[in-house]
């Protein structure tokens, strides 16, 4: 989480919109999802449709994202089956770049289970 965070940052720092990037976890949900969920899904929604800010949520909902110029996963958990369904979601919802972040070796091997 970490990691994803740090790119985030600078992602921010040099120049990319705030509602240009989607940041979407494999695991424990990000701080900020599970604060902006606790008022209710309608309104966290509402805040991704809005695209004013950098939009965190739980990889399983990847589908009901729309399409980011930048995504960035934090494979931070979760099983095998969250990362390799993950990892080509993001990639189809990436408009310019995707971003992985977690441990090399397990990212690894989902890459080689054919993601």
């Amino acid at each position: 989480m970490d990691a994803a965070e740090e790119a985030v940052d600078l992602l921010l720092e040099s120049g990319r919109a705030p509602g240009d990037i989607l940041v979407l976890t494999t695991g424990e949900q990000h701080p900020w999802a599970a604060h902006e969920l606790s008022f209710g899904e309608a309104s966290y929604w509402a805040q991704h449709d809005a695209r004013e800010d950098v939009f965190f949520a739980d990889a399983s909902a990847v589908e009901r994202a729309s399409n980011r110029p930048v995504v960035v996963v934090a494979v931070n958990g979760g099983d095998e089956t969250a990362a390799a369904r993950a990892l080509p979601a993001a990639l189809n919802r990436a408009g310019t770049l995707l971003i992985v972040c977690g441990d090399p070796q397990r990212i690894n091997a989902v890459l080689a289970a054919g993601v």
